[in-house]
């Protein structure tokens, strides 16, 4: 696969499998690859032979009901095929494991089906009917990376979409049992490489065991040169001998070797955890803590949706960059994931709606912009596709000049009244009271002082208090820069034209959401003031009118005078004001505090040679993390963060690929400010109230 700017590969659209489908003597139907000239699964049963090669080649009824452990069982899978074998182990999980226990599957897939396809070919299995179903409504879009698919309280699988061997050197996380699938080493031999085997070595925990349907030898002496035990066993149908094994001792991940201070913090025994905040990061990541059994106090003196995620309507987008860049990958990776979170959690799409999100290109350069950005980003239609002016403006249900980009799978949400939803997820208690300060505790946990004096004792802690996050000592050395940014709203009736999707351009307009036409909104940077401005209301109806030309001359048309102090007077216009917390490099903060000044210390040569990197870990406040600086695109970027968070907390594979997950770490400014030389001090901006 061609790589990207970024060093990764490139962000791009998968080829998805090509099949034939072929009956057997009772005239069912099972799919052949037609590329690789091989079967999905045996035609005598193919449901028995994932029992007896994968599920009970390791152990897996005995293994769940044996495991107590708060982390979740791990399974590794190298080909994911039509989800059969994940499917079965998913099952035999819930009919042997403890109640408590969870279950995490990770699989990779060169050529993933397509959505039919794969339903087709689960079809058959009526009592996997409804597991079927849950993976079908879930099933991504065939694009390059990780897709995390949140099958059940208990049962998470990550999609990899992408090259076997690719795919497990990003991943971050450890597996305890291997399903080494694939068609078989004759067919495709690209795959059967010593280079896959020592990555699954590398990527195990000890005692880690593998099974497989061949003895091929490529396969034994490239599994007994990274460290696995192997013996035959019988196998199933027509073949006589299959694999199985073991690796006790997994070799080091030295991955690290050249940026030690991303390493890491390891588990920490937590039940109980403190998160401060409860806007859209704050909430999205207690209803991801509460799901994995965790006791969440959710601190916030206003509520849930009280700060810049109070909107009554938001944007579900992204923009992404001309270039294949870190920062891009994680957005379009957030846009997807949360589109699977809305749909999971609001399946009625009562606080959401998949509408589409149009992007103008309203100047030449926007136009290049966007012409460059789909050369370099093949991805698929329903991902992103260049429109012209009218296909845009069939699209929009209104007239439009300009064409652009459209996100089939973006559109809106209703900010406010998810965060209210996500408090009140089973396991989460909210606390309207601020903490003032927290102190570590020498023992182990957090002591949080709260404004009525009160103090409460935690296992762990997340920042999600956007600009709130300086305030406290711990993560002061985050560099945030607050942006205040207003919208408007626009009383309509029902005869108004109106867009039927959200319309991006310099600002954006939402299609109309309980009688009210939401737009906007102003981007002020250093400004921290929520006090709502009859000029922000005309730079919005100034940007609303650049954004759809002629639009406000329509509403005119039918009644609707657009002189601002008629619309306030007659209370036809209104809007709010929040201030959210940016970067400098606009990419979120997420994952765990550093110790700034421990940093300033260990990696002090930095400064003056960048290539002489100290082997020492970088120091983090034990059990303190943050999510924050999600800027005005929290919708994209706050519910997968969460995730990525959780999956830290709880000892999980993460959801995203090892280079994004440091392109997010907090820390990455203090390394950054090292290597050009700058010292601890920071110069404050200054705040315009």
């Amino acid at each position: 696969m061609p790589i990207a700017p970024d060093g990764l590969p490139a962000l791009a659209a998968a080829e998805t499998a090509l099949l034939d489908w072929r009956s057997d003597d009772s005239g069912a139907t099972s799919p052949h690859s037609t590329a690789f000239d091989d079967v999905y699964f045996s035609r005598h049963d193919g449901r028995a032979e994932t029992q007896h090669v994968f599920i009970d080649a390791n152990r897996l009824p005995q293994r769940f009901a044996a495991w107590h452990e708060s982390r979740p069982f791990v399974i590794g899978e190298t080909g994911f095929g039509t989800g059969l074998n994940m499917l079965c182990a998913w099952q035999s999980f819930e009919q042997h494991a403890p109640a408590d226990a969870r279950l995490h599957l990770i699989s990779t897939e060169c050529f993933p089906m397509q959505h039919d396809d794969l339903q087709r070919a689960l079809s058959v299995w009526p009592d996997l009917a409804d597991k079927a179903a849950t993976l079908v409504a879930q099933w991504p879009a065939a694009v390059t990376g990780i897709h995390r698919l949140v099958l059940s309280s208990r049962v998470i699988l990550d999609l990899h979409i992408g090259d076997s061997c690719e795919r497990l050197a990003l991943l971050d996380g450890r597996v305890d049992a291997w399903f080494l699938d694939g068609f078989a080493p004759s067919k495709n031999p690209r795959m059967w490489q010593p280079e896959l085997f020592t990555l699954m070595a590398a990527r195990s925990r000890p005692g880690a065991t593998f099974a497989t349907f061949t003895c091929a030898g490529i396969v034994k002496r490239g599994l007994k040169a990274a460290g696995f035990r192997w013996r035959k066993v019988p196998g199933f149908g027509r073949k006589r001998e299959m694999l199985a094994g073991e690796i006790d001792a997994p070799p080091e991940d030295i991955r690290r070797q050249a940026s030690p201070w991303f390493t890491s913090p390891g588990p920490q025994p937590c039940t109980r955890v403190a998160i401060i905040g409860a806007g859209i990061a704050g909430t999205s990541m207690a209803e991801a803590l509460a799901r994995r059994g965790m006791e969440v106090l959710l601190f916030d003196r206003e509520g849930p949706g009280s700060g810049a995620s109070g909107n009554e309507q938001g944007a579900l987008y992204v923009k992404l960059a001309a270039d294949t860049n870190l920062q891009s990958r994680c957005y379009l990776a957030g846009l997807l994931y949360s589109q699977r979170w809305l749909g999971r959690l609001d399946p009625e799409q009562q606080l959401w709606r998949q509408t589409g999100v149009l992007q103008l290109a309203t100047t030449d350069r926007e136009r290049r912009r966007q012409q460059r950005f789909m050369a370099h980003h093949p991805l698929p239609r329903e991902v992103v596709r260049q429109v012209d002016a009218e296909q845009a403006s069939q699209l929009a249900g209104l007239p439009l000049p300009h064409g652009g980009l459209d996100y089939g799978l973006a559109g809106w949400a209703r900010p406010r009244q998810l965060c209210e939803r996500l408090a009140e997820s089973s396991g989460v208690r909210v606390v309207r009271q601020n903490v003032d300060a927290l102190t570590l505790v020498p023992e182990g946990g957090w002591l949080l002082n709260l404004d009525n004096g009160e103090q409460v004792s935690v296992d762990q802690v997340v920042i999600a208090s956007a600009m709130g996050a300086r305030d406290l000592v711990q993560s002061a050395s985050l560099p945030l820069q607050p942006v205040r940014g207003q919208v408007s709203r626009l009383a309509l009736t029902n005869d108004m034209p109106a867009p039927a999707r959200v319309v991006c351009a310099g600002g954006y307009v939402a299609p109309p959401l309980d009688g009210w036409l939401t737009f906007g909104a102003t981007f002020v940077p250093n400004n921290s003031s929520n006090e709502t401005l009859s000029e922000d209301h005309s730079a919005n109806l100034a940007e609303l009118d650049q954004t759809l030309p002629g639009y406000t001359a329509l509403l005119a048309a039918s009644g609707q005078s657009l002189a601002i102090d008629q619309l306030t007077q007659h209370h036809q216009l209104d809007g709010r004001a929040g201030v959210r917390a940016a970067s400098p490099d606009k990419s979120p903060y997420a994952g765990p505090v550093p110790d700034s000044a421990a940093w300033h210390q260990d990696y002090a040569v930095l400064v003056k040679d960048a290539t002489r990197v100290p082997k020492i870990p970088g120091k983090h406040y034990p059990g303190l993390w943050i999510s924050a600086a999600h800027g005005s695109r929290g919708l994209a970027s706050a519910p997968l963060c969460a995730e990525l968070l959780a999956s830290r907390i709880c000892d999980e594979p993460l959801p995203l690929e090892a280079p994004l997950v440091d392109h997010l770490h907090p820390g990455r400014r203090t390394i950054r400010d090292l290597i050009q030389g700058k010292q601890l001090q920071r110069k404050t901006v200054p705040e315009h109230q």
